[in-house]
């Protein structure tokens, strides 16, 4: 009854902050344009938000133990929703600066916070498609409230957007407060709940024993490098084509048109490898999803290069591109928290995030520098070479050991093992099966179970 009370106050949460921090991306570059900033400066707003987001990431190993992920998405839900409104004091660029950067601390907290929780609140066996439905719960207000916002604040004005979005976002407080998150499971027993919220300590050391690792990775967060490469190369494709496919197709329109494909098509890649990944098993789509998103993104390049009338097959690779990095954004953070293991999601939701917010930025810096010299088409092209590079660490993907090969610390089926009983051992063992008994395999190969 827990958890199926927790996921939907949880996925109505992260609704309700991305209504917050979607709109505005667009918004507050215009508002500060009002304020006579040139497009440099109004720019530097959504720069900003990234950046302190990024700033409050680094600080999440003290964060996470000290305020617990319950609270920690309540404090960033109040401090990305109640600025909000304060924008309308003026459009000044320094206030604009002061105002996004509060903004951008609150989001990334409540951004790590939710992605942690999500896998801390899934069923047992049903964790990817947990992370696939918040997925699509922060991805959905991109589809509708990123062009919606634009479009209210030309028709209606600034203050129904600002004033709008501070009482969206508001809303996840009292739906982030309500959640119950259990506490870890004891050895002798059930798991014990507090209403008001576990702890800290609990929060870290919590989660259902099948989904950890039985042996975590050496080298702390090292193994993970080449799934964060593959995010940041990919966020750093999908940043670019949505800061700048609107000087790339200029007809009124067409920008909408292929930036709603591409978010709408995120959202059912993120729903589809979530539930593939629980049925057989994660890191399947891995090497088809970044296929797709370089391929996608090579569409686009393509479509403005080649094609006049760009619109329709500019939108029709958006698509490709959008259930590529979709997929690849479920997969990599599923693995992500199956290789760091229960005690350490805090920190794994943080890596996984930073390198969102980092590719993401930098795929827009880099579009706009390479552009000058060879086009925005050119642009996106050098992106979508930039994400077929990085194909290799789909294929090559650690904690997984490849035929013949066992993982250290781990025998083959009948060796001796750590803590086993054999010659010259300070200490028993517990008998040890033949290599012939039925289950041998499972447990002496270090094959991972699925969750």
């Amino acid at each position: 009854m827990t958890r199926a009370r927790n996921l939907p106050l949880l996925l109505a949460a992260t609704f309700a902050v991305f209504s917050d921090y979607a709109p505005l991306l667009s918004v507050v570059p215009l508002w500060s344009a009002t304020g006579g900033s040139s497009g440099v400066g109004a720019g530097a707003a959504t720069g900003v938000t990234m950046g302190a987001g990024i700033l409050v990431q680094l600080c999440m190993g003290r964060l996470v133990p000290a305020l617990g992920l319950r609270r920690l998405l309540v404090t960033g839900s109040l401090l990305l929703s109640l600025p909000t409104a304060a924008y309308l004091l003026s459009p000044a660029l320094g206030w604009v600066l002061a105002v996004s950067a509060v903004r951008g601390a609150g989001f990334g907290m409540a951004a790590v916070a939710g992605s942690a929780l999500a896998a801390e609140l899934a069923p047992p066996g049903r964790r990817a498609a947990v992370v696939g439905w918040y997925g699509a719960a922060a991805g959905l207000p991109q589809v509708v409230c990123l062009p919606l916002g634009v479009w209210c604040a030309q028709t209606f004005g600034f203050p129904v957007v600002f004033l709008g979005a501070t009482v969206l976002g508001g809303l996840a407080v009292p739906l982030a407060w309500a959640l119950v998150v259990p506490a870890a499971v004891p050895a002798d027993g059930p798991a014990a709940v507090e209403p008001s919220g576990v702890e800290p300590a609990a929060v870290a050391a919590s989660g259902p024993a099948p989904t950890a690792p039985p042996h975590p990775p050496a080298g702390g967060f090292a193994p993970l490098v080449g799934l964060l490469a593959l995010l940041a190369a990919s966020a750093a494709a999908v940043g670019g084509v949505t800061s700048f496919v609107a000087f790339a197709l200029p007809a009124p329109g067409a920008a909408a048109v292929v930036l709603f494909a591409l978010s709408a098509a995120m959202i059912l890649g993120r729903l589809a490898a979530g539930g593939l990944a629980d049925r057989f098993g994660e890191g399947r789509t891995l090497v088809p999803a970044v296929i797709a998103a370089a391929l996608g993104t090579g569409g686009i390049a393509a479509a403005v290069l080649l094609t006049a009338a760009a619109t329709v097959p500019a939108a029709l690779a958006a698509a490709v591109c959008g259930a590529g990095f979709g997929a690849l954004q479920n997969e990599t953070l599923v693995l992500v928290f199956a290789r760091t293991g229960p005690a350490r999601r805090g920190m794994a939701s943080t890596a996984w995030n930073m390198a969102y917010d980092v590719g993401t930025g930098a795929g827009s810096l880099l579009v706009g520098v390479a552009s000058r010299l060879v086009g925005v088409g050119g642009a996106f092209l050098l992106s979508a070479v930039a994400v077929a590079a990085v194909l290799p660490a789909a294929r090559a993907r650690p904690g997984r050991p490849r035929s013949g090969r066992v993982p250290p610390g781990e025998s083959r089926p009948g060796s001796s093992r750590p803590g086993s009983s054999r010659p010259g051992s300070s200490r028993p063992g517990p008998a040890r099966p033949g290599p012939s008994q039925p289950g041998q395999a499972d447990a002496g190969t270090g094959t991972r179970r699925r969750t």
